[in-house]
């Protein structure tokens, strides 16, 4: 009888342990329920910077396609001053769309040189509403059913910035003659050394991962979301294609494209292609499932700053951006500035980036990638725009 009891006590004590892990380990969290949204984090190439002009003109009005409330975010501001989120930014391939992205960010929080505050991707808070990126993308997630994260991360960890910023002085104080390349120039060599690149390519798979870490957080297995992780597209030509002498100094003063030929051509064949590698390198060291790449390298190979063919809107006979045609003979990337545009309607940030066209190519771009369930190759193809307003790409 004492030895049945005993039996019936320790099968009932094991029960209830059982009983007590169960109830201890809480059910997986699913995300929220409702409409889906597309979120971008990283910098200045998925924000939409240069998003205002519809190419380039001598004349800012005949390009100005969003006005002064183009980067407004917040009511008549900007949520964060100089993140530069157009509202021609690429993300809008819905209605519900959100942009985190801040041009002039890292993969790490910042405070740029001029102390503007860059949020990185991760969970920076400094208990006064400054926030990383993957912060606020894991407190938007909490809330709203996010199915795409679009993501443009490392350029600024490789200072090009400041290669674009010493290649055109290099253009500027030096002469056809005897010209002083910034592709011999120790500070920008440094930046693209086989060292420096798998460094920078460790912390965009930090990154990643953070953004990953985000969704768990908020609830989501990688099954529910996607990543897309887009390199970054060729700006300029090669010396080859380039319509402007290098001879004076009109390549830079009058048509923004301020390179030497030698160093157009290091850009192309060496820089281009070494950044777009290490962002690949990042994407496979990060390790996530659910995370693709998003070929933009040759996405405006038609269209770049001075390419042979292009033309800035007043040298053409076409009155505004909005004229027929005006999207198929203008530039898709915006002019280099320089401080003698301080007093205009020009950022010098703008500089290199692509412009009001470019960031609709790239949303045509991002949306057939999101509809086909990862990423690839986009290219221009044809002329004119579809019915949504955009230029023609084909995704591969």
């Amino acid at each position: 009888m004492r030895k049945d009891f005993v039996q019936r006590t320790l099968a009932l004590l094991a029960a209830t342990a059982t009983l007590s892990l169960t109830l201890a380990v809480p059910a997986q969290a699913a995300p929220p329920a409702g409409a889906a949204w597309a979120v971008s984090v990283g910098d200045s190439y998925i924000s939409g910077e240069g998003g205002r002009w519809a190419g380039n003109s001598s004349d800012a009005s005949q390009v100005d396609a969003l006005g002064d409330s183009a980067y407004w975010d917040a009511g008549n501001a900007e949520q964060i001053e100089r993140c530069h989120r157009s509202t021609s930014a690429e993300i809008k391939i819905t209605a519900n769309a959100l942009n985190l992205a801040c041009s002039g960010a890292k993969t790490a929080t910042s405070i740029n040189s001029k102390g503007y505050f860059k949020p990185g991707l991760d969970f920076y808070d400094d208990g006064q509403g400054n926030l990383g990126q993957a912060k606020m993308l894991q407190d938007f997630a909490s809330n709203h059913k996010v199915s795409l994260v679009a993501v443009s991360i490392g350029g600024n960890d490789l200072n090009f910035e400041d290669m674009v910023t010493t290649c055109v002085t290099d253009f500027l104080t030096s002469f056809s003659w005897a010209p002083k390349y910034c592709k011999d120039d120790s500070s920008v060599q440094s930046n693209f050394s086989s060292g420096n690149l798998t460094s920078v390519a460790a912390k965009i798979a930090t990154g990643l991962r953070n953004i990953a870490t985000a969704m768990s957080n908020a609830g989501y297995s990688a099954s529910d979301y996607r990543i897309i992780l887009q390199n970054y597209p060729q700006p300029l030509p090669e010396s080859s294609n380039i319509a402007y002498s290098q001879s004076g100094y009109s390549r830079q003063s009058t048509y923004g494209c301020g390179f030497w030929d030698k160093d157009l051509d290091w850009a192309a064949q060496t820089i281009f292609p070494s950044v777009n590698s290490t962002v690949q390198t990042g994407l496979n060291q990060a390790g996530l499932s659910n995370a693709s790449l998003l070929n933009i390298s040759g996405l405006f190979a038609q269209h770049l700053l001075c390419k042979t063919g292009t033309k800035k809107l007043n040298d053409t006979n076409l009155s505004s951006w909005q004229s027929p045609g005006a999207v198929d003979v203008s530039e898709w990337i915006n002019e280099i500035r320089t401080v003698s545009t301080a007093v205009s309607d020009y950022y010098i940030q703008e500089s290199l980036h692509p412009n009001y066209w470019g960031q609709l190519a790239l949303r045509n771009c991002l949306r057939q990638a999101y509809q086909a369930g990862g990423g690839g190759s986009c290219s221009s193809t044809g002329t004119g725009l579809t019915s949504n307003g955009e230029p023609q790409v084909t995704l591969h």
